[in-house]
Order: structure tokens, then C-alpha cells, then sequence
């Protein structure tokens, strides 16, 4: 189908976290009917007990998710979502990020939630490289309860491990709920590889768990809140990818729920006239 885009070259994506109870493959043709381009796939859990899919390299799974995605015109663009934290070891995702490549994704998201700054900028250096080996990028996204907290942590991150494919996420709801600025955005533009969309309303909240609760149930769809996006959105670079991440909560239908945000997006990303 044909979706307007509202720049020339922009692929409007959306994260798997929006209807996460979809499978790659039903994901992946629900997205695409519903105007995106690309999509992001889970295939590592954020958190123990999180839901994830696998699509290992040679898998029936993977070759048929695959044939689908090519045949709704879909891409893969991120795959997600690694916590590099005191424990973490690069080399031991490798099958996963070998199942990315694979499936022609083009970046890793993480975040950061190691105290020791030397080693979480190493690690981040190491995952680097190893997505660099498979022709990918890493992007590092800030959250309230994590170590890498505000937007700022996240930059400094991204110069402390000095690598190239290296980049930060910005997510609408970590950006301004702990503390970023469009001036600060506007100064580093040029780390910002991947802008997330969502909105919000009220105060933010105050403690990890109120945190984590807006963060996983109380987003809404871009421009049904109070968060600036449009200014966010115009102080990144004309290269920084743009996707949509808003769970899916209560008994939604997922089709719909989709073609809403996807709708919701192009109503942010459209030059004002």
C-alpha cells in the first residue's frame, strides 16, 4: 500500500513493545497494513520474565518470517532489548545478534544500568564491535530507574565508549520525564540515530515502580499528551529513524491499535502549513 510519507525518505516504524503479544510474523503483517515501513522486533527480554521471540539463523521460523515480511513490503530495523548492567558479556548475544543480521535489522537498542562507568562504557564498546561484525549499530536509551537515567548519561556513554556505530535512543517519555531539554537535544543532534514517539500527561512520576508502570502502561498515542513532539522531532538530525512505541493495554484490538498510532504519528510528523 501506498502511505504518505511526510519527508522524503522517512520510514515510519514502530517497536514490537506496542503489541508485544504478537508474534514476528503476525506483527510484522498487521504493522505493514497498518502504513508502516519497518517494524522492531523483541528477540531478547528486557527484563527476566519479559515476553521475547526467537528467529535463530537457519530456523523454519526465521525463513518464514522472512518470506512474510518481504512479501508486505516490511523491513526490520531494530532489534531489542539488551541491559548491559555488571553481568553483562557481549559475546554471549552473539547468536542473537547473528539472528538479527539475519533478518536484516539494522540496529540494537540497550541500556545501561552498570554504577562502574569504565566498565559499562567497555561493554558498550564491546557490543559494539560485535554488532559491527554483522554490519549493525547500537543505540543506548536512557530510562528513570536505570543507571543511565537522563538523556545527558546517555551521551556521555556514547563518548566515553568511542564507537563509531555507537549511538543514543531517544524515547518521548524518558527524554522529558527526566529532565532533557530541546536545547540539549538541538547540541547533540548528531548522536540521536532513533526517535521513539509517544505521549503523556501530568506530573511525572516520582518513584521507580510509578516510573515503570507509565513507562510499560500509560503512554499514549503522539499528540494525545503534552509532550512538545513536534519540537522534539525537528531538533534531530534529518537522518535519525522515527518509530512509534506505545503498548497496547486492555482489550484492544492490535490492528487497530497500530493503524491508530501509525495515524496519531503522521499527524506529529507533517509540516505545519
Amino acid at each position: 500500500m501506498t502511505v504518505a510519507k511526510p519527508r522524503p525518505g522517512l520510514e515510519l516504524g514502530v517497536a514490537h513493545f506496542s503489541s508485544i503479544a504478537l508474534p514476528p510474523k503476525e506483527f510484522a503483517v498487521i504493522a505493514a497494513r497498518a502504513g508502516f515501513a519497518s517494524i522492531g522486533l523483541r528477540l531478547h527480554p528486557a527484563f527476566p520474565g519479559a515476553p521475547f521471540y526467537e528467529l535463530p539463523v537457519g530456523s523454519q521460523s526465521a525463513q518464514e518470517f522472512k518470506a512474510i515480511a518481504d512479501g508486505e513490503g516490511i523491513k526490520v530495523f531494530d532489534i531489542e532489548f539488551f541491559v548491559i548492567d555488571e553481568s553483562f558479556v557481549a559475546a554471549s548475544h552473539e547468536a542473537t545478534v547473528a539472528a538479527a543480521a539475519n533478518i536484516g535489522a539494522r540496529r540494537l537498542s540497550v541500556c545501561g544500568d552498570d554504577r562502574d562507568g569504565d566498565r559499562l562504557a567497555t561493554n558498550l564498546s564491546e557490543f559494539c564491535a560485535l554488532a559491527a561484525r554483522y554490519g549493525m549499530s547500537v543505540d543506548i536509551e536512557n530510562m528513570g530507574w536505570r543507571t543511565v537515567r537522563t538523556f545527558g548519561d546517555s551521551v556521555a556513554v556514547v563518548n566515553s565508549c568511542g564507537a563509531e556505530n555507537a549511538g543514543a535512543l531517544v524515547d518521548g517519555i524518558h527524554f522529558f520525564r527526566n529532565g532533557a531539554s530541546i536545547d540539549e537535544l538541538r547540541g547533540n543532534a548528531g548522536k540521536v540515530k532513533h526517535v521513539q514517539l509517544c505521549d503523556v500527561r501530568g506530573p511525572a512520576p516520582k518513584t521507580t515502580d510509578a516510573m515503570i508502570a507509565e513507562a510499560r502502561s500509560g503512554r499514549l498515542a503522539p499528540g494525545e499528551g503534552e509532550l512538545p513532539l513536534k519540537d522534539l522531532w525537528a531538533a534531530t538530525e534529518y537522518g535519525a529513524a522515527i518509530s512509534v512505541e506505545v503498548p497496547l493495554v486492555g482489550p484492544v484490538d492490535p490492528e487497530a491499535h497500530l493503524k491508530h498510532l501509525h495515524d496519531s504519528a503522521l499527524g506529529i510528523l507533517k509540516p505545519d502549513h
